[in-house]
């Protein structure tokens, strides 16, 4: 496919929905990644119970990956589970309860993952009909999408080490491209809160964050780390939050595993592996900015990073080891 033609996709917003998924895929489509190439691989799917996260489990357990799902509901994950298990043949899957949401939730599960890890998804999200927090006080959405995603990524970062050649994919969202980062302004007033331009602007966050943990190679020399967009998926998420907009859509909305299919081909396919720092949709790398006044300068993004850093804390060993020691048993279940 020519580039104008692809990019007139994307700008037209047609590349979004399923027409620009199967005309993609029917032109330039990169190969889809060998067989078996993650058998003996561990990778991380937050949010997996369902929508794009539980496709994306799917696709990797059929390449041979063993797959944590991370969940907030255990009831939930079982059922995800199971399913995985009878209809996703090659890999195994597993229940992980965290909060994402929740600093001590995650330092919790972090303190308690076995590792080596080789590939962390961090997929979770939400978006609240009216301005929510988290247990420690942040919007949830921020908690949620940034807050916790970064304390994960840095709390795992040894076990990626340990594995080598680790990827780690923020799944975000093209409604970014409206909005301009602000470090300074994370958080949202409840008078201010609008749903939609929160959930977008966490999402611009984590583009942000993925291109900055890049640059430091802050989860090991070895690690890249991308971020992508699924398009117009249809997921309980958007079924919940934005009916209006899914019904709009109607047949030219994206299946769950057409939304995933890019995270999957990230986290298996020898070009997901090359480069790091950059947005992806559809197999192809994306411009993070279609419009000049979203565009954020590299002191924003350090910023950001390092406001992460202060609001989510540093990392003790010792208070870590005392986690672990309190944790009791683990927190996974084989299905």
């Amino acid at each position: 496919m020519g580039r104008l033609l692809d990019s007139t996709l994307d700008r037209g917003l047609i590349g979004y929905t399923t027409i620009g998924y199967q005309v993609r895929r029917r032109t330039n489509w990169p190969a889809d990644p060998a067989a078996g190439s993650l058998a003996g691989k561990l990778a991380i799917v937050t949010g997996g119970s369902a929508g794009i996260g539980k496709a994306t489990a799917a696709g990797l357990m059929s390449l041979g990956a063993r797959v944590h799902i991370v969940v907030r509901d255990r009831e939930r994950g079982e059922a995800a589970a199971a399913e995985l298990a009878r209809h996703a043949v090659g890999g195994d899957v597993r229940v992980d309860v965290c909060d994402v949401s929740s600093m001590r939730s995650v330092e919790k599960y972090a303190a308690s993952f076995p590792g080596p890890l080789d590939v962390l998804i961090h997929n979770a999200g939400v978006m609240p009909p009216e301005r929510a927090e988290s247990v420690d006080g942040y919007e949830m959405g921020l908690a949620t999408h940034v807050l916790g995603p970064h304390l994960l990524t840095r709390l795992l970062t040894p076990a990626m080490e340990a594995a080598g050649a680790a990827r780690v994919i923020w799944v975000t969202s093209g409604g970014m491209y409206a909005h301009r980062l602000d470090p300074d302004e994370l958080d949202s007033a409840p008078a201010t809160y609008r749903p939609a331009a929160v959930y977008a602007r966490t999402k611009r966050m984590q583009v942000a964050l993925a291109d900055e943990w890049a640059r430091r190679q802050a989860a090991g020399p070895e690690t890249v780390v991308n971020s992508m967009h699924p398009g117009w998926a249809d997921t309980p998420g958007v079924a919940a939050s934005l009916p209006t907009f899914r019904r709009l859509l109607g047949p030219s909305i994206r299946t769950p595993e057409q939304g995933a299919d890019t995270v999957v081909w990230l986290a298996a396919a020898p070009e997901g592996g090359q480069v790091s720092g950059e947005l992806w949709h559809d197999r192809m790398r994306r411009t993070k900015h279609y419009l000049p006044w979203t565009r954020e300068t590299a002191a924003d993004r350090k910023r950001l990073f390092d406001i992460c850093d202060d609001l989510t804390g540093p990392a003790e060993l010792s208070e870590l080891s005392a986690v672990r020691a309190t944790s009791g048993s683990d927190n996974s279940r084989r299905s």
